[in-house]
Parts: structure tokens; sequence; C-alpha cells
């Protein structure tokens, strides 16, 4: 009896590696093998760096808070407290954004605060 391989499913195993392996630069994208190994290693940094994104995002929220409210003479520290202390529910997101994109808006919570 000959022996049976699944040469359909081995194939397509291979295509969607390579499929994913898109774009990267020399052999990676069209070596087996190598691309292999690329993926795994390309999904293990977007895995961590979705992490990192939220870290970041909110490192940068913190940044634009801080300066929108040293405008008024507040520390982003004192400026927290006060709108936790008032129970404002505005996240850090939403403030940010209207620190830099809508300064009377956030002076009007700024001056709800004081």
């Amino acid at each position: 009896m000959p022996r049976s391989v699944n040469s359909v499913a081995s194939r397509a195993r291979r295509k969607k590696i390579l499929k994913q392996a898109k774009g990267y630069f020399g052999r990676r994208k069209n070596v087996y093998t190598v691309a292999k190994n690329a993926v795994e290693k390309g999904m293990l940094y977007s895995y961590r760096d979705r992490k990192n994104n939220k870290r970041n995002f909110r490192g940068l929220w913190i940044q634009r808070i801080n300066a929108g409210a040293r405008q008024y003479g507040m520390s982003y520290s004192q400026f927290m407290g006060k709108v936790k202390a008032n129970s404002i529910e505005l996240n850090r997101k939403v403030l940010a954004d209207l620190a830099m994109n809508n300064p009377d808006a956030f002076k009007a919570v700024v001056d709800k605060v004081k």
C-alpha cells in the first residue's frame, strides 16, 4: 500500500505562513523555514505590543492633561484628585482630547473643579 501524504493540507499550511510573511525583507518572505520563524516572532511582538500600546496611550493622555491643567495653575495630580472628588465621570482619554482639541470645554471642567 503506498504512503499517504496529505499534500493539500501541507501546502495550505505553508501558504498561510508565507501569506502572513508578505512584505518581509529577503528570504523571510519566500523561504518557508525562515518565514515561519519570522512570523512566529512577529506574532509574539504583536501580542506584547498590544499591551504596550495601551500603556503608551495612557502616558500620552496624562501628558496632555498635565499640560492643559498647568495653563490654569494646577498640576496633573491636583486636577485629577479634584475631578474624582467632584465625581466627574470623564476618563483620561476624553479629558486629553478636550485639553488638546477643545480648550473652552476643558476650561469649563477646570472651573467646575476649582
